[in-house]
């Protein structure tokens, strides 16, 4: 397999190769995304409660961390063109075995194993940490673009999946989904055959005449530094969950309909697209931990704004907003990681760090449910949020307050105007 050399860090082939991986992370996506959509089916047909409707969610959203370090692992090793391909036969297999599912626990136990570990899985981590490893200077931009793909999906399956579903049903809509994905996963995984180029050692947040960054990042053993970035970012995607796993069934208990809550859902990750190249611009020249701060603060603020809203123009509104708002948070995890551990060890713990954000997802999606369960009311679910993301807050604020105190923090070199590679 051709290795690429470091003239091809930031070429027009890095550039092409980023839209491939856009391409495979909006493809792949659709496993998490199309649960959200055929939630109240799901509930109607296996006549369930709704945390237990929810469960489904939950397993994909396990699969699919636990998935990641996996096929991190495996990038890591053979290159991302193999756990791509893997995950091309996973979602299509998983896709067409849910769709002829005859109970709630097959159903689960395939959304998990196959759509999630073996599918969805392979479209998210290890094209971000090969993503990492062909861009410096824009490394942050280059994420963000990358990461965009996942709210691309969220942005274009809810609708196209409630056109399909309302029209034929969902298992036949689940599995015309499974061929399209094998079909046209493919073929684009082969563009990604060429290893990623060697790299630099990662010390550019490290202050001057300090040792290395990624042996002692931020003053902390690097196992403790990112397990606070996994409690962190369990956190956060608890109280990110909130809104997008339950809008289409908070909108049809309020008797506006599962397809506006699907437009909902669809406006809030299409905001969640222009978030993340925003958050990307400004993490090139702020660094990854203040931008994880600046996003956290701005999604519990929208949190916030869910509580006083129960009218149709007050959801799209706060809906766009809380996609605007979050986008950026899970991609500043990645460039962490990056600018505080060698790039060896991408693939593994940018796998780890994003196992953990979608944990955070799936125990957010089950906990929100079993709320409503014994409320009887979404209210008391975004106040549970909303406890969630301050303990994020209270993470990322220290770690920030030690990378300061340390001079591990990301600053613009004078007189350039812009951020270091």
């Amino acid at each position: 397999m051709q290795t690429a050399t470091r003239q091809d860090i930031e070429s027009a082939y890095a550039w092409w190769r980023l839209g491939i991986s856009l391409l495979l992370m909006t493809i792949g996506g659709s496993g998490m995304y199309s649960i959200t959509v055929v939630l109240p089916r799901i509930q109607q047909e296996f006549g369930v409660a709704r945390a237990d409707a929810s469960l489904p969610y939950t397993l994909t959203m396990i699969g699919f961390g636990l998935g990641g370090i996996l096929m991190g692992r495996l990038a890591d090793r053979f290159g991302v063109m193999a756990p791509v391909m893997l995950g091309a036969v996973g979602l299509g297999a998983g896709f067409a075995l849910s769709g002829l599912a005859p109970n709630l626990a097959v159903f689960c136990l395939v959304q998990g194993l196959l759509v999630g570990m073996l599918g969805t899985s392979a479209t998210f981590a290890p094209l971000v940490a090969d993503t990492s490893q062909w861009f410096d200077r824009r490394r942050g931009i280059a994420l963000a673009i990358c990461m965009s793909g996942n709210y691309t999906a969220g942005a274009l399956w809810p609708p196209v999946l409630q056109h399909f579903i309302a029209g034929y049903g969902w298992r036949a809509t689940y599995v015309g989904l499974g061929v399209f994905c094998i079909a046209s996963m493919l073929p684009l995984a082969l563009v990604l055959r060429r290893r990623p180029p060697p790299q630099a050692p990662v010390v550019a947040v490290a202050a001057p005449g300090s040792s290395l960054a990624s042996a002692r990042p931020l003053g902390l053993h690097p196992n403790v530094l990112l397990g606070l970035l996994c409690v962190a970012g369990v956190a956060c995607c608890v109280a990110m969950s909130m809104p997008q796993v339950h809008i289409v069934a908070y909108c049809g208990d309020l008797g506006f309909g599962a397809a506006r809550g699907a437009e909902m859902l669809s406006l809030m990750l299409a905001m969640g697209v222009v978030s993340r190249l925003a958050s990307g611009w400004i993490s090139d020249r702020i660094g990854g931990l203040r931008t994880l701060l600046l996003g956290s603060m701005l999604q519990g603020l929208a949190l916030l704004m869910f509580l006083p809203s129960d009218g149709l123009v007050s959801l799209y509104l706060v809906s766009g907003m809380f996609g605007l708002f979050q986008g950026g948070i899970v991609p500043a995890y990645a460039l962490i990681v990056r600018e505080y551990f060698p790039p060896r060890e991408a693939g593994a713990r940018v796998g780890t760090v994003l196992m953990a954000t979608l944990l955070g997802m799936a125990l957010g999606g089950w906990l929100s449910g079993a709320v409503f369960d014994w409320t009887g009311s979404y209210h008391a679910a975004f106040l549970n949020g909303i406890g969630w993301n301050l303990l994020n807050l209270s993470i990322v604020g220290f770690l920030l307050w030690r990378a300061s105190a340390l001079g591990q923090v990301k600053r613009w070199p004078a007189g350039t105007g812009q951020a270091p590679a």
